[in-house]
């Protein structure tokens, strides 16, 4: 499993797209915490609005980023035909898929921590000249706070949990459209 783990790792570490993608995972959920949190105004106080759920926002968009890595993580093998040259060092197929598990949850959950400490930091800043912070009666967005904390931390756990799922379908899917691109014998009666 090591040396799966290692062959995975390279594969995901050299390709741009997934340097890329994982900066656009923080870059998006930020941004667009960081505008929710600008949009949201409550000038008297009595507002009903989570100051944790506004500023964790972007979760929504960076999820999508997410499950594009996961998808790029399994669909550029098979598109370049390269998977021959990872089964035949490693024939198991079980262990080719946990390897690229792995290495794809390490690297959504550093990213992910990243972009939910940014998107809470951004909504911390921005909420209370919004009229949402502990001047009207909200709690403050701090990671000492049982209920932001577990909001964070369950932020973190969905997008890796997104990236999990986006892998299991991309590699289920991917042996139907190889299915469906395969020459077809006419069925003799």
């Amino acid at each position: 499993m090591r040396e799966s783990l290692h062959a995975e790792w390279t594969k995901l570490r050299t390709l741009a797209s997934t340097v890329w993608l994982l900066l656009a995972v923080a870059a998006v959920t930020v941004a667009l915490s960081a505008a929710a949190a600008a949009a949201v105004r409550c000038p008297s106080g009595g507002c009903a609005d989570d100051p944790a759920k506004i500023s964790l926002t972007g979760i929504y968009l960076g999820q999508a980023v997410v499950a594009v890595l996961a998808v790029m993580a399994v669909s550029g093998e098979y598109g370049t035909g390269m998977i021959r040259l990872t089964l035949a060092a490693t024939p198991s197929r079980l262990t080719v898929l946990a390897a690229k598990a792995a290495v794809l949850v390490g690297l959504v959950l550093a990213a992910g921590t990243v972009a939910v400490f940014g998107s809470l930091l951004a909504g911390g800043l921005v909420l209370p000249g919004h009229g949402i912070g502990p001047a009207h009666g909200y709690p403050a967005i701090s990671p000492g706070d049982e209920a932001v904390l577990r909001a964070a931390f369950g932020s973190v756990l969905y997008l890796a949990l997104i990236a999990l799922l986006s892998l299991g379908a991309a590699t289920i899917l991917r042996e139907a459209g190889v299915g469906s691109a395969r020459r077809r014998r006419p069925v003799r009666r």
